[in-house]
C-alpha cells in the first residue's frame, strides 16, 4: 500500500477477497448451479442477505475502528448502492433489446459482475494512489462529479439505446457472432467456426456499462474517505448486491421517475464537497444525512406521483360528465 493510511490489515484484506471468493463459489456452484428464472421471492431473499452482510460489516467496522470509519462505510455503501440503481435501468434496457431470456439473465450478471469486481479495484487503487499523489485532481474529480449529476438531470427522461452504440457497432464488425441462442453458452461452433452468441454481446454491453457507471461512482466516495481497504469494501458490497436488486426492481424500476433527479443531486453535492475539501470539513454524520434525504426524498416523491396517477387520469373523465 506505500504511504496509503488504511484501516485495512493485509489479513484484514486477505479474509474480505476470501469471503468475497466464498460467497461467489456458493452463488454459482450451489445457489444457481441450474439456469432458472429468479422470481421476486428469491430476488427479496438474495437482496435482504446482501444488505444484512454490508451492514454486519459496517458494525464490525464501526465497533474495530471508531464511529468515522464506521460512517464513512455506511455512506460510501449508500452511494455506490444507489448510484448502482441506475446500472439496472441500463440492464433493463440490454436484455429487452437483445431478447435475452430471463432463464439466462443471471448467468450474465454473474460473470458480467465478476469482471466489475476486477475492474473496480483497479480503478479504485489507481484512483487512490492519483489523488495521494497530484492533490489536484480532487478539484477535477469535484468538477467532473459535478457536471455528471447535471448532465443527468438534463438527460433524465431521454431513452437509453446501448445495443445501437457505439461499441455494439464495433464488437459486430470484430466479432464473429450469431443471432441464434445456444442454451447457456456465450459462444456456438456453427458450420466447423466458434461464433458468439447474444448471451456474449449482452455480456460485453453489461461490462461496459458497469465501466461507465464506475467513472462516477468511484469518484464520488473519494469524497467521502481515501481510504482504500473503505473504499474497496463499500464498493464490492454494493456491487455484490447488484444481481439481486435487478431482479427485484427490474419490473418496477420505471416507477421511481424522480429516482434519477435525486441522483443527480447527490452526484452534485459529493462534487461540490470534494471540491471544497480544502475550505469546508462536512461532518461524515452530516453528509450521510443529506444523501439519504435526497434519496429518500426522490423515493417517496416517486411513490406519491405514482398513487395519484390514476385519480389525475381519472379527472378529463369527471369534467366531461
Amino acid at each position: 500500500m506505500g504511504n496509503l493510511e488504511s484501516v485495512g490489515s493485509p489479513a484484514l484484506w486477505g479474509g474480505f477477497i476470501a469471503f468475497v471468493i466464498a460467497m461467489l463459489a456458493l452463488d454459482l456452484g450451489v445457489f444457481h448451479r441450474k439456469a432458472h428464472v429468479v422470481k421476486f421471492k428469491e430476488a427479496l431473499g438474495w437482496s435482504a442477505v446482501w444488505i444484512s452482510l454490508a451492514l454486519l460489516f459496517n458494525t464490525a467496522v464501526w465497533w474495530k475502528f471508531g464511529a468515522e470509519p464506521g460512517m464513512q462505510f455506511l455512506t460510501g455503501y449508500l452511494i455506490e448502492k444507489s448510484l448502482s440503481v441506475d446500472n439496472i435501468f441500463v440492464f433493463v434496457v440490454i436484455f429487452s433489446a437483445l431478447r435475452i431470456p430471463a432463464l439466462y439473465q443471471h448467468r450474465v450478471l454473474f460473470w458480467g459482475i465478476l469482471s466489475a469486481l476486477v475492474l473496480r479495484a483497479i480503478m479504485i487503487f489507481a484512483g487512490v494512489a492519483m489523488l495521494e499523489r497530484f492533490h489536484w485532481l480532487i478539484y477535477v474529480f469535484g468538477a467532473f462529479l459535478i457536471l455528471t449529476g447535471v448532465k443527468l438531470f438534463l438527460q433524465r427522461n431521454k431513452e437509453e439505446h446501448p445495443e445501437d452504440g457505439w461499441l455494439m457497432r464495433f464488437a459486430r464488425r470484430t466479432i464473429p457472432s450469431t443471432s441464434t441462442f445456444d442454451g447457456h453458452h456465450f459462444f456456438t461452433k456453427e458450420n466447423a467456426r466458434w461464433l458468439a452468441t447474444p448471451l456474449f454481446m449482452a455480456l460485453l454491453l453489461v461490462e461496459a456499462s458497469d465501466v461507465i457507471f464506475a467513472l462516477d461512482s468511484i469518484p464520488a466516495i473519494f469524497a467521502v474517505t481515501r481510504d482504500p481497504f473503505i473504499v474497496f469494501t463499500s464498493n464490492i458490497f454494493a456491487i455484490l448486491g447488484l444481481r439481486s436488486m435487478f431482479f427485484l426492481l427490474a419490473g418496477a424500476v420505471e416507477k421511481f421517475s424522480y429516482l434519477k433527479v435525486g441522483l443527480s443531486a447527490v452526484l452534485v453535492f459529493v462534487g461540490a464537497k470534494m471540491a471544497a475539501v480544502d475550505f469546508v470539513k462536512i461532518p461524515p454524520a452530516l453528509s450521510l444525512g443529506i444523501i439519504a434525504t435526497l434519496l429518500g426524498g426522490s423515493i417517496v416523491a416517486s411513490l406519491i406521483k405514482n398513487r395519484n396517477a390514476p385519480a389525475a387520469k381519472e379527472l378529463p373523465k369527471a369534467s366531461e360528465a
